[in-house]
């Protein structure tokens, strides 16, 4: 599977990161960033919502797309729940992303970018902070779940992101140092969170968000991955 755009393995391979450190590995987020699904989950989550009688307007519906685990997100719309409410809840959600006949399509270049990595040898990691059953759904469904040496899911952490656990556990899966490793994020608590765990992060982006994530610490900001702005990777 190859894209038409340039290479962009053939930009990182000798590449530095700022810091003087060569890159090691990468490790992805999966919503927003190797996958298109905002618009699926919130129209999911939208209905979740008002099934259970809490009408959330479309700007209220954005908290979801910052990174947050499906029991953090619960809990800021219903208040404390119990475990059990939170899989029961979670799973009705997850069925209503299902009838919705939603699939998940990638971000574009995501896929051609994760073959040349692979056939590169390269180590690759995804620190999401979807539940493992819908990741490994996703991946699975894309054909790309074997691609990576390291999984690491909300399910994984009890803290969700800005809290740095899943990428430390991510960098301790992968046994390689932080500060070799780049993480691409979409969302501002992810590029937070990657940052505190000592990796360097690029903004997957478009739009106003694209501010978001450079503030938040962005080292800059694609917008698929055909992007030559990957280029400013290299240090010289």
């Amino acid at each position: 599977m190859r894209s038409s755009a340039p290479n962009q393995l053939s930009v990182l391979e000798s590449g530095r990161l700022r810091n003087g450190h060569p890159i090691r590995g990468f490790v992805f987020d999966m919503d927003g960033v190797i996958v298109d699904s905002h618009p699926s989950h919130r129209a999911a989550w939208k209905k979740f919502l008002q099934s259970v009688g809490h009408a959330a307007s479309d700007r209220e519906i954005d908290f979801i797309l910052d990174g947050r685990k499906r029991e953090e997100i619960l809990r800021h719309f219903l208040g404390e729940l119990s475990p059990e409410e939170i899989r029961d809840y979670g799973n009705r959600k997850d069925q209503m992303l299902r009838e919705l006949g939603s699939r998940s399509e990638p971000i574009d270049g995501a896929i051609e970018f994760l073959v040349e990595l692979r056939e590169a040898g390269i180590a690759m990691g995804l620190a999401t902070s979807a539940a493992r059953g819908r990741a490994e759904a996703t991946l699975s469904e894309l054909g790309i779940k074997d691609y990576f040496d390291a999984i690491v899911t909300g399910d994984d952490v009890p803290i969700g992101k800005p809290d740095p656990s899943i990428y430390h556990l991510a960098a301790a899966r992968l046994r390689e140092n932080p500060t070799r490793l780049l993480a691409f994020e979409d969302a501002v608590s992810g590029v937070q969170a990657a940052l505190c765990a000592g990796l360097r992060c690029v903004g997957v982006a478009s739009g106003p968000r694209v501010e978001q994530l450079r503030t938040a610490g962005a080292e800059f900001v694609i917008c698929d991955f055909n992007s030559p702005s990957l280029s400013n990777l290299l240090n010289g």
